[in-house]
């Protein structure tokens, strides 16, 4: 019915019903055209609650959900007595009169940091075999609006945000894209696909469980090796073998940095794009195992990413320094009836090994002699690091209990500054990270969908460095315990001790 009909309809029925009831009962015509109108009301209705022939409803191919987080966390750190670059620069160029200045050791901390972080899930159905997926992540400190109340002058990955870390460490509070990228599945009716985008390259196995959050599905990578937002490519393949159930085996590209146009007299002539090549397979995936086998190689890296706002000013790339190759395996298993819960329990190892090309960072002019994972001798390095831990499920109460350890050894060195951890991405510390939380879900039937979730989750985490440099690849590390001992062992950063954060989170997820 059109905008005339409808109108015709309301005039008719109004003047009707005006009528007394005797006109009415006579005036048969009248009665007639009522409820001929009245049909097509109806008709119209019926057409707006079903969608068309060859439309299906939003919810057939549409999905949306998110969570909000608010945090507290309490912060102190122990800084140690140690050299400053800056200052034994600084002494250097004021003559060299008597020894150099040591910077006298003290505690930092942060009694009270609140932070607010909302995400926003956005997935597609598009086409038969293609789907889009979306994720808008932001993440704020309360009162501030940029990253000075979270950033300092202690990690790497914490003196700034960086094209990688938007919305994964507290920034300016601008809503990003976290994700955004298209799947094509079933390629020629075979299980292989190919996805393209901002990829899902955060929060992986086996990181999930003290987030409490689903296990990743075939997009994720183990968090001990990857955790950044990488924008790249997957090709998959996903075999159906009786004797490995849900394997598959994946080719991951991504691009850490792209330097644009060059020139042979820009100052950008001689930095190259930094790229990231993984392969990963999984020969097992059920509740019972997961097995996770990861080969990764970054090419040409950086030696600052962009920072157009940091501590340390604004910093941006200058010089690759060389390549680095990561070596890992993870194993997942989900016990059930083990007592009156579930438990679930986790093991991932790595090595990584540098390969520098020779150069070095040169910082406001001054030729550092620090170049991948060394200073002086431009020598290969090999690191090693392990992850172990694991979470006990409480169904009858909704409690989940979890401890987590964490090592790094001297030359460790990987590519996670998107983790969840306000000190430093803890699977980046050369040294020992001890954790322990208790998750209570709030008993609630969900509502906006079958994984909708309310809790608290209430944490501890204790860093024990053994070595300078967490999440740093310039720069040789130095043992902590030494670092007072000769200015040859001078810091760009200011080292810490050790470091303590106890925190508590109230998330919704839906």
């Amino acid at each position: 019915m059109n905008r005339k009909g409808a109108v015709l309809f309301v005039v008719i029925l109004v003047a009707a019903l005006a009528l007394p009831h005797g006109i009415l009962a006579a005036d048969e015509d009248i009665r007639k055209k009522v409820d001929a109108l009245s049909k097509q009301v109806q008709d119209l209705q019926r057409q707006v609650a079903q969608p068309k022939e060859g439309k299906k409803p939003i919810s057939d191919w549409l999905t949306i959900g998110g969570d909000y987080r608010f945090r507290v966390d309490s912060l102190s750190g122990k800084v140690p007595d140690y050299y400053g670059f800056a200052n034994i620069v600084a002494w250097q160029m004021g003559g060299m009169v008597g020894a150099p200045p040591l910077t006298q050791g003290e505690t930092v901390k942060n009694d009270l940091l609140y932070t607010n972080r909302f995400g926003l899930n956005l997935k597609a159905k598009a086409t038969r075999n293609v789907t889009f997926t979306t994720r808008l992540l932001f993440y704020k400190a309360f009162g501030n609006g940029d990253t000075a109340a979270t950033s300092g002058t202690f990690f790497a990955d914490r003196i700034g945000v960086f094209d990688g870390t938007e919305g994964h460490v507290p920034g300016s509070g601008k809503l990003a894209v976290d994700e955004a990228y298209a799947t094509w599945s079933n390629i020629l009716d075979q299980p292989i696909w190919f996805s393209v985008g901002r990829r899902p390259s955060t929060g992986g196995i086996p990181s999930h469980l003290r987030q409490n959050n689903e296990k990743p599905g075939n997009g994720g990578i183990p968090a001990l090796l990857v955790d950044y937002a990488f924008d790249g490519m997957v090709l998959g393949v996903a075999p159906d073998i009786d004797a490995l159930p849900g394997a598959f085996a994946k080719l991951c590209y991504g691009r850490g940095f792209e330097n644009g146009f060059t020139s042979p007299t820009s100052s950008n002539g001689n930095l190259k794009d930094t790229d990231m090549l993984g392969v990963s397979a999984v020969p097992y995936d059920t509740d019972r195992l997961y097995l996770n086998l990861q080969y990764n190689r970054g090419m040409n890296i950086f030696d600052f990413p962009v920072f157009a706002s940091s501590t340390l000013g604004p910093l941006s790339p200058h010089t690759d320094l060389g390549d680095i190759d990561w070596f890992g395996a993870t194993a997942l298993s989900t016990l059930k009836k083990v007592g009156p819960g579930t438990l679930n329990v986790f093991g991932s190892a790595a090595l990584s090994r540098t390969h520098p090309n020779g150069k070095t960072v040169v910082f406001n002019g001054i030729d550092t002699g620090a170049g991948l994972m060394y200073t002086g001798q431009p020598d290969s390095t090999t690191g090693e690091a392990i992850y172990v831990g694991g979470r006990y499920d409480f169904p009858s109460t909704r409690t989940k209990i979890g401890a987590e350890y964490n090592y790094g050894s001297k030359n460790w060195i990987t590519f996670v500054p998107a983790g969840d951890d306000i000190w430093t991405s803890k699977l980046g510390t050369r040294g020992s990270v001890y954790e322990v939380y208790l998750i209570q879900e709030i008993d609630a039937k969900p509502v906006s969908s079958y994984f909708a979730k309310t809790f608290f989750r209430f944490g501890f985490q204790y860093y024990d460095f053994d070595y300078t440099g967490s999440n740093n690849w310039v720069g040789a590390p130095v043992k902590v315990a030494d670092l007072a001992a000769s200015p040859m062992n001078a810091q760009m950063l200011t080292p810490l001790k050790n470091a303590r954060d106890i925190y508590g989170t109230f998330e919704v997820k839906f």
